[in-house]
């Protein structure tokens, strides 16, 4: 994916492997059916979640929204604490779309970089990840499987949390540095857009919370807000489905279901102590960035000793995907979100940025978690 001949797209690559995996049967139907099983949710939230938003800026409601902000010397601050509560409170996956293209038309409005805005919504739907079920799909899965609640959540996850979101923001504020404002982009604001709009934006946030402790996936309210907004906006963005990113994580997750058996994980769990902590850790990491953080999980919670590996377990599948663009599906849904508003970040800029900010970040989760 990240060295192919130009014009190859990024998901030619995992997709042409499954495939040929599949036609030679060294991949057999059943490895496929139950490796994208658990993905089926989350692929079609990602199918949804981008017209959404494409909707929603064709209503007007994120450039009168981006109207209201006066700016000031610490908007970027504030605005790293709000991506950061709702990533906690919602979910990643609506912090990347509805929080990207505001903080993009937010810099424009202020001559700030477009780009260093939009990547906040993106490191923090790693960062911030961790603190609650909710917060990110890899939680739930660990947390059905060994019976975990929001109390176990609470006292595990929120102090590694809050101190990867604090490092994160220096290495954030120091990969971005602020330079004299550029040219500002006054675009005319319809007021009423946000009357249009904002009921349907609260739809989807009592939606993902209410609706996920009723049983209705977070892909059917997705839909019914990308229907709601189109007709209120006129138009249909069916060309910003993103289908490459659906692609790709679909390709992965085929990939590492049929190679799991094999890779003999059950050694790394098996050490007991901070080492074998940091070492899973270390395994979350890797497996995501080689990978998706969603086969990562599942893997790592299938070669599990016992519940207590959980929490380094999340921390490595959580933050390590604020590192390479493939290794969760939000970085992926929040690379076409940016897209769609004129921001382009290629995968090695990406990982250019998510180094500097995510690594130091990774290291103050684990060691609180592992070690304190």
């Amino acid at each position: 994916m990240f060295v192919r001949p130009r014009g190859l797209p990024l998901w030619a690559g995992p997709v042409g492997c499954a495939l040929v995996g599949f036609l030679v049967t060294v991949i057999d139907w059943d490895e496929v059916t139950s490796a994208l099983g658990p993905l089926r949710d989350p692929l079609l939230f990602v199918a949804f979640a981008v017209p959404l938003a494409a909707a929603l800026e064709a209503i007007g409601v994120f450039g009168a929204i981006a109207a209201s902000f006066d700016g000031g010397r610490h908007l970027a601050a504030w605005l790293w604490l709000l991506a950061a509560g709702v990533v906690i409170v919602f979910n990643l996956d609506a912090a990347v779309v509805l929080l990207t293209p505001l903080y993009i038309r937010i810099a424009r409005r202020h001559g700030l970089s477009a780009e260093a805005l939009a990547f906040q919504p993106a490191l923090l739907a790693s960062l911030a990840s961790s603190v609650l079920p909710v917060s990110n799909l890899t939680n739930l899965v660990v947390a059905e499987q060994f019976d975990l609640r929001v109390g176990d959540f609470l006292r595990e996850m929120t102090l590694p949390t809050l101190a990867a979101c604090a490092v994160g923001y220096a290495a954030y504020r120091a990969t971005f540095r602020s330079g004299p404002p550029g040219e500002r982009v006054d675009d005319p604001v319809d007021r009423a857009a946000l009357a249009r709009g904002l009921p349907i934006i609260a739809f989807v946030l009592v939606g993902f919370t209410v609706g996920d402790a009723v049983g209705i996936p977070a892909w059917v309210v997705a839909a019914i807000a990308a229907v709601s907004a189109s007709f209120v906006a006129r138009t249909l963005p069916w060309r910003s489905i993103p289908l490459p990113a659906v692609a790709v994580a679909a390709g992965l997750a085929v990939l590492v279901g049929s190679a799991v058996s094999h890779l003999g994980l059950e050694r790394i769990f098996e050490r007991s102590g901070t080492a074998g902590d940091l070492g899973v850790v270390a395994f979350g990491v890797v497996a995501s960035n080689l990978t998706n953080n969603l086969p990562a999980v599942l893997a790592g919670s299938q070669s599990m000793v016992d519940a207590t590996q959980a929490w380094p377990l999340l921390i490595g599948v959580n933050l390590g995907p604020a590192l390479v663009l493939t290794a969760s599906l939000s970085s992926l849904l929040w690379r076409d979100t940016a897209r769609a508003m004129g921001v382009e970040v290629s995968v090695r800029r990406f990982s250019a940025v998510g180094f500097r900010v995510g690594l130091p970040a990774i290291v103050v989760g684990a060691v609180l978690v592992c070690v304190v």
